[in-house]
């Protein structure tokens, strides 16, 4: 049990286990996993999350050095802002923040996508909603030798959408995608407070 997380959301999580049953991941992505289920009443997500090999860990790694986060919408910033605050203080920015109006062509999320990317290549990048924000991504990280430390692509909708994630699984970089046209600002946002509770754990145990 973490102390970062309310009685109710440990209470959500035992009827989330008893539901689940026996299950193939391990017990770092069951626990990102369960909170997405929690957030989403959507058990479906037991499958179509994907990680790639040692993306939890540098998730993890990079949350306890203090690196920026950044997320494509606010949204997703406002869902991760309480326990970044409570955990390891990461700077967060909201790509669409950056952009008040959007480059001729473009949306605002990918306007501003790319001021972030400018800045902040080596941040964790959080894609809850935007998929053109994540489309943008893969194109500047296949032509940089820069890498971010972590992606988690999770864009929900049915334009573009699959065909996002599916760039970015081609990227050999640690990245955690939601397979198909399920994901949002929600799911997004608790798999970032996931590995956090994780990191705690972590720094609680050594």
């Amino acid at each position: 049990m973490s102390k970062l997380n309310h009685p109710i959301v440990e209470q959500s999580f035992a009827i989330i286990d008893r539901e689940v049953g026996e299950h193939n991941l391990n017990p770092q992505e069951y626990a990102i996993a369960r909170r997405v289920i929690h957030a989403t009443a959507d058990f479906e997500y037991l499958k179509l999350l994907k990680f790639s090999p040692g993306a939890i860990d540098a998730g993890i790694s990079s949350l306890k050095q203090g690196m920026p986060i950044v997320t494509d919408v606010t949204m997703v910033k406002q869902g991760i802002l309480s326990l970044v605050a409570k955990t390891f203080n990461n700077p967060i920015i909201s790509a669409i923040e950056q952009a008040e109006v959007a480059d001729s062509g473009k949306t605002r999320t990918e306007t501003g996508l790319l001021r972030c990317w400018s800045q902040y290549p080596q941040a964790i990048y959080i894609i809850g909603n935007a998929p053109t924000a994540l489309l943008t991504l893969a194109e500047q990280i296949s032509k940089s030798e820069i890498k971010p430390e972590l992606v988690i692509g999770v864009p929900v909708g049915f334009v573009s959408v699959i065909e996002s994630k599916q760039a970015l699984a081609k990227l050999e970089i640690p990245q955690i995608i939601i397979e198909g046209r399920k994901g949002g600002s929600p799911a997004a946002a608790s798999i970032l407070n996931a590995l956090l509770i994780l990191a705690t754990q972590i720094n609680d145990i050594n």
